[in-house]
């Protein structure tokens, strides 16, 4: 049952938890959003919370990934269990929004139950592999198998997630016991950035797909040479790849700092995919 003072309820499967906003909207399908790392659906920082406008006529389900927010601990957080568990939100079918790691679980769940999807939103996937061929997402590959298997078996959370904002020259939140979760979570889950997702499958199923990266102007130097410049050109690679619409706005984490731009295009894609 849904709390209408929170807008939150757990899944129906209980495996993992949602926020649900906009419960009453019912006569079209719904939109399921999938954060990142060191995150969850809800949180203000890097979630998805400035998307809470498009609940006026739509019924948006925020996934906690297993590890992180109000889902149970795992051992590991996998996103191959991430595209399962998204496939048991999809109902009789819903519109798909991944960023960053959940965008490789989105993608992974799209070709899966392609039969499923009304449309596929990726903000920055993680999913490097697909364009591996490219010089700098090869180097970024080489990069991030090394430092991952040279971190420290001690590392605490707080020294994880200072590490990983600060070493890119990124201000560390709060480490409030929610963030030091998802700090938790993210460095023991299974690289997404490894992860080999068949694009063919997506190019041919019949759903709309809008790819939505940002031009990573204002980053931090070190932010953008070893996050944004991979990203940019693995968003561009899947984009054409798939046929999806290419959407560059201003910034780096496009739904957190460009929410009006982002939501805009959404709501497009989604009436439009509704009067087809």
């Amino acid at each position: 049952m849904t709390d209408s003072s929170t807008g939150r309820r757990p899944a129906g499967s209980g495996s993992v938890h949602v926020t649900v906003w906009g419960d009453g909207n019912t006569d079209r399908p719904p939109a399921v959003f999938v954060h990142g790392i060191l995150t969850w659906g809800d949180d203000d920082r890097y979630g998805f919370t400035a998307q809470r406008p498009l609940a006026d006529r739509y019924r948006l389900l925020l996934m906690d990934r297993r590890g992180y927010g109000r889902s149970p601990a795992v051992e590991r957080s996998d996103w191959a269990v991430d595209a399962e568990d998204i496939i048991g939100l999809l109902g009789n079918g819903a519109h798909l929004v991944g960023h960053a790691y959940g965008g490789v679980g989105a993608l992974a769940a799209a070709v899966r139950r392609p039969d499923l999807i009304r449309s596929l939103t990726l903000i920055q996937p993680g999913a490097l592999r697909p364009a591996e061929r490219h010089p700098v997402v090869a180097e970024a590959l080489a990069r991030a198998r090394a430092a991952t298997a040279a971190l420290p078996g001690d590392l605490t959370p707080e020294e994880f997630l200072r590490g990983a904002t600060e070493s890119v020259g990124m201000a560390t939140p709060e480490a409030t016991p929610a963030r030091l979760r998802a700090a938790a979570a993210t460095m023991t889950e299974l690289p997404c950035w490894d992860a080999d997702i068949p694009l063919t499958p997506l190019a041919d199923a019949p759903f709309p797909k809008l790819m939505i990266s940002g031009d990573w102007e204002g980053a931090p130097e070190q932010y953008r040479k070893y996050a944004g410049e991979p990203l940019i050109a693995c968003a561009a690679h899947i984009a054409e790849a798939i046929g999806a619409e290419h959407l560059i706005v201003p910034g780096y984490y496009p739904h957190t700092q460009q929410p009006e731009r982002v939501n805009a295009a959404l709501r497009k894609l989604w009436d439009g995919t509704a009067a087809a």
